[in-house]
């Protein structure tokens, strides 16, 4: 059985940030109208794999059409199953979207490009340099796929595959 390396203490202490940042953004997210926060933050609930435990998790996404793009760097997304709907508080409404994990990295690089060039905060948190061509590091790039990063193309309910 291969050994997995541990991620960088980076990603570790910002894990543990977001976990105390998550309680209060809950709370606005889950209001019944559009704030500030929700033009770049939904609240999805997802359903624990073994427990069954429903979990509402506050995730930055960004639109492209009838699709939101979300990085997926933490063990929420282990809970996702593929194509089935999973319920989201966007911009205040609920909504259904369908999740597609995306783990090809050349993939992830372009959507990543395209969720930076519509929000930069987007790649401080992922956290993963661009070298002096411009593209990502792609050892790095290949690393954090190692360590379970993906990307997760949301089609909302009602549009096509």
């Amino acid at each position: 059985m291969p050994s997995r390396s541990r991620p960088p203490l980076t990603r570790l202490l910002q894990s543990r940030l977001m976990r105390v940042v998550n309680v209060p953004m809950r709370r606005v997210l889950a209001r019944p109208r559009q704030t500030p926060l929700s033009k770049r933050l939904m609240l999805v609930r997802i359903t624990g794999r073994r427990t069954g435990k429903v979990y509402r998790q506050p995730l930055s996404y960004v639109q492209q059409g009838s699709v939101l793009l979300t990085p997926g760097g933490g063990n929420w997304k282990l809970n996702l199953r593929e194509g089935e709907p999973v319920p989201i508080r966007l911009r205040g409404r609920d909504v259904q979207a369908r999740p597609e994990l995306v783990s090809d990295p050349a993939e992830i690089e372009r959507l990543l490009a395209v969720m930076t060039a519509a929000n930069p905060v987007v790649g401080t948190f992922v956290g993963i340099p661009r070298g002096a061509d411009g593209r990502l590091d792609q050892d790095r790039l290949q690393e954090a796929v190692r360590h379970g990063f993906r990307v997760v193309r949301w089609h909302l309910a009602g549009s096509a595959a």
